[in-house]
């Protein structure tokens, strides 16, 4: 008779594993025998129906090969003169600030909210300088920030407004769109987001002419695409309008793309139903819970975040990460602060303590699995490994 002791142990929970189905596995099949991989008609639907979800025009959308190439392609388009300042949240993934440094512009920093942990309307309002060109603000886990106050904010100082809505294609705020708010909105769906391409990003922009504007920057700043370049109308000759960038989408990303959004609303509604077990589950210890959704919005739940208070839970953040992985329950940590990281500290001479919200919310953040693809079984064990950290800790 086998011991408790000699049973294998659980599968590792791998943290934002992607619920991949046989509808992706069968397009990327065809994709691939169609000789088509690049950018092509796949993309073009894709696109078509990423701003259905949108509810804009298909003319007002691009995809691209991440969210980072669309902030960066986002600015560029925009025409804002090297240097100028965009304000941009502390606590947030470094692609949000080097996607600014590499539009040749200066990044300022405002802190978040400690509840919402989005970035803080009124820190925006006391970053403004005369530099100041544009603010880009996270919405953060799925939460929408506070836009009817950063849209006002931007009316007054003549500011461009590009969203980061890598966490928030699901998110509504005031029954609008996360991304239609300002002039850019941009979306990613990498790995471990909400819709997944492997790799792959979109942009969605106010007016059809910023983006196609932006269309072009993305794909080397030629005229005309491969798809039209070599598709079945005959040879069509390009010209490069402008020194642009290799930032196109693939069709075998696409391909992925394509059903993952189809399926956009019954993965949210999976995502919401883990969230609301988490917080239930929770409810009572010692470590921070995320906010509830605010009124007349809409959360994505890409994120679930916990905060560790060494002296509340008598376990420092890292040995918790580190417990929890004993037990085989893949985490993240978003973020820590960007000032935490010594290339900004010795570029611009940033330290945490600048922005003490981000600073220590970056310090005891903890993201728990929240994909669709966990069985109500699998989110049992997340709960009983959070609980069985926390008691050994406290005992």
């Amino acid at each position: 008779m086998r011991s408790q002791a000699d049973s294998p142990p659980e599968p590792f929970l791998i943290f934002g594993s992607p619920l991949i189905e046989q509808a992706e596995i069968d397009e990327v099949i065809a994709c691939m025998r169609s000789g088509w991989l690049g950018t092509g008609p796949r993309v073009a639907q894709f696109e078509r129906d990423f701003a259905a979800y949108q509810n804009l025009s298909p003319a007002r959308v691009a995809a691209v090969n991440s969210c980072t190439a669309a902030l960066h392609v986002s600015m560029v388009a925009s025409g804002l003169e090297p240097g100028s300042e965009v304000i941009t949240t502390p606590l947030t993934f470094c692609a949000s600030v080097n996607a600014i440094i590499h539009a040749g512009l200066a990044p300022v920093l405002a802190d978040i909210d400690p509840v919402t942990q989005n970035i803080a309307p009124a820190a925006i309002e006391a970053a403004i300088t005369p530099r100041t060109r544009a603010v880009l603000p996270v919405h953060f886990a799925g939460r929408p920030c506070e836009m009817d106050a950063i849209m006002a904010i931007a009316r007054k100082h003549d500011l461009l407004v590009i969203e980061d809505c890598a966490h928030a294609i699901e998110t509504e705020y005031h029954g609008r769109k996360a991304g239609t708010f300002g002039d850019f909105g941009c979306f990613s769906f990498y790995a471990t987001k909400n819709v997944v391409t492997g790799e792959g990003g979109m942009i969605v922009g106010r007016d059809e002419a910023s983006i196609a504007r932006a269309k072009v920057l993305a794909l080397h700043g030629m005229s005309k695409d491969a798809w039209h370049r070599f598709g079945d109308k005959g040879y069509k000759h390009y010209q490069v309008i402008e020194a642009g960038f290799k930032y196109n989408m693939m069709d075998l990303q696409a391909a992925i793309g394509i059903h993952q959004l189809a399926r956009v609303e019954q993965n949210w509604r999976r995502r919401e139903a883990i969230w609301k077990r988490y917080m239930q589950a929770f409810a009572g210890l010692p470590i921070g819970l995320p906010a509830a959704p605010a009124a007349d919005t809409r959360h994505a739940y890409h994120l679930f975040t916990v905060l560790i208070d060494e002296e509340r839970c008598g376990i420092s953040r890292d040995a918790f990460l580190d417990t929890m992985n004993t037990q085989r329950i893949g985490t993240g940590v978003h973020y820590l602060s960007v000032p935490e990281h010594p290339y900004y500290q010795q570029s611009y001479g940033w330290m945490p303590e600048q922005w003490p919200n981000a600073m220590r919310v970056g310090r005891q953040t903890v993201s728990l699995p929240l994909s669709p693809k966990l069985s109500d079984v699998e989110v049992e064990r997340v709960i009983s490994a959070l609980q069985q950290t926390l008691s050994t800790a406290r005992s």
